[in-house]
């Protein structure tokens, strides 16, 4: 099962270790990326680096392995987050920041606990 659009055209994080992509569906603008295939800490990295950079009003895209159980406390004073277990046995995470987000998340804090 492919997650990502056919129009989805690749795009520079800084701090990311595996492509990014940026695409729009249904009038929202989607920032992407797929951590799968990586060790730790990489998944955590990424989702901070992808994290730091959403512009208002994107939503950041996350594929991996599992759900990274270690992130959510991190953010969750800033990000919303759904969590899909897809059809591949694989996660999909998406992020919005919320609209009364407190600035709390600390994007070099990429120590994975969990």
């Amino acid at each position: 099962m492919n997650t990502l659009p056919q129009n989805a055209q690749e795009t520079k994080i800084e701090g990311a270790t595996v492509p990014f992509y940026t695409y729009e569906e249904d009038g929202v603008n989607y920032l992407y990326f797929d951590s799968s295939k990586t060790g730790h800490p990489e998944p955590m990295i990424n989702a901070m680096a992808g994290l730091k950079a959403l512009e208002d009003g994107q939503k950041l895209v996350m594929v991996n392995h599992k759900a990274p159980m270690g992130l959510f406390p991190k953010i969750e004073a800033d990000y919303d987050y759904e969590v899909i277990e897809l059809e591949n046995g694989l996660f999909k995470i998406v992020f919005s920041k919320k609209t009364d987000a407190a600035g709390a998340t600390d994007y070099d804090d990429t120590a994975c606990n969990g």
